[in-house]
């Protein structure tokens, strides 16, 4: 079969479906991505991947997804693909409505976290409701990343079939690794005793940045923080530059911003606990990476990392938005090396049986019928 696998944005691509085309090329079919132009399709490329570049735009102007459409509706008549697959709430529509005007025969969809159940106006919440319920009519498979918002799926009248296939990271590649640990700390000046929390995402404001800032000012001393990620070209809403000017002025040494880092893996196996703040998310990788590497994870009570987390047993969960909580979780880890070591090891235990790249692959490859 050919199939075209349709997302936003090269980050998107080379992190969430770069492991799904490879594993749908092993089986024998042949896999185009698509989605706007970057520099991180570098990868994807050099593994030999046809990438065609459409002018996709993280916005609601109706004249930038007029392109957008145009473009994959061209592209979809050229290519005549047997399945495109679709992704992320934008794309995903605009995708799915151009496979069905060009006549593919089989449209799927996966859903990294639907834009309802994010904060914010009630009239973006309707109208994303709206146009997920008007996709899913021209979905033939319907899936998601999370359980509860393919139970939101089925119960919304958005899909009857929705089916959640959850996310996953290679064990092989994120695992505890003493020498990396070693080597970086000594690296970016981490001392004995020190408890480095790290957070990996990109800079956008739902991601709690602020409130995990704010929860280190209040900290135990060996408590520092490594921040791994930058804001991408295409991300809205509040700059974070404040909140980390006044954070650095606060922590002084005990903050070090990493930027975009290809070594992610490295670098959580040199920390001692992760901590994602989210305000909203579908089912984060970054939790899986920090699982499978054995850290205990702080994160927010909400739809995704709830599904991942075992409150107390893998990790601790906090309300969203909010500081003292936060910094309350952070501070009982920075105490206790011995219930860090607990929990981080129960939650590799528990993304080996529930995350692994590989599973979640063949489970999402065979409900695509590949």
């Amino acid at each position: 079969m050919k199939i075209a696998q349709v997302t936003n944005v090269d980050f998107s691509l080379r992190h969430f479906l770069l492991p799904l085309m490879r594993g749908a090329r092993a089986r024998g079919h042949e896999v185009v991505g698509i989605c706007a132009e970057g520099p991180l399709l570098d990868l994807p490329r050099r593994e030999g991947f046809r990438i065609l570049p459409v002018p996709m735009a993280r916005s609601l102007s109706p004249l930038a997804q007029a392109r957008a459409f145009a473009a994959l509706l061209a592209a979809f008549r050229a290519e005549r693909f047997d399945l495109v697959h679709a992704h992320m709430p934008i794309s995903g529509l605009l995708a799915r409505a151009a496979a069905r005007a060009a006549g593919v025969p089989r449209i799927a969809y996966t859903g990294h976290g639907f834009l309802f159940n994010q904060p914010g106006p009630w009239w973006r919440r309707a109208l994303s409701l709206r146009l997920e319920r008007l996709g899913g009519r021209i979905t033939d498979v319907f899936l998601t990343v999370s359980e509860e918002e393919a139970a939101d799926a089925r119960r919304l009248g958005i899909h009857p079939r929705a089916v959640a296939v959850r996310n996953g990271r290679d064990p092989a590649v994120f695992r505890p690794d003493p020498a990396a640990r070693a080597a970086l700390r000594a690296e970016l000046g981490a001392r004995e005793g020190d408890c480095v929390v790290i957070a990996v995402s990109r800079l956008v404001r739902h991601k709690g940045h602020p409130e995990l800032l704010r929860a280190m000012e209040s900290a135990p001393p060996n408590a520092v923080l490594w921040v791994v990620g930058e804001r991408l070209p295409s991300d809205h809403g509040e700059d974070l530059e404040p909140h980390f000017a006044r954070a650095a002025a606060a922590l002084g040494p005990r903050l070090k911003r990493l930027g975009y880092r290809h070594d992610v893996a490295r670098l959580l196996a040199a920390a001692d606990v992760f901590a994602l703040p989210s305000h909203f998310e579908g089912l984060p990788m970054s939790v899986i990476e920090a699982m499978l590497t054995g850290l205990p994870v702080v994160a927010t009570d909400i739809r995704g990392p709830r599904e991942q987390v075992v409150q107390g047993e893998t990790g601790l969960l906090v309300p969203p938005a909010a500081v003292a909580p936060l910094a309350e979780a952070i501070a009982r880890l920075a105490a206790d090396p011995a219930l860090r070591a607990r929990m981080g090891a129960a939650g590799r235990a528990r993304a080996l049986e529930r995350f692994t790249e590989a599973a979640v692959v063949a489970r999402t490859l065979d409900l695509l019928g590949l």
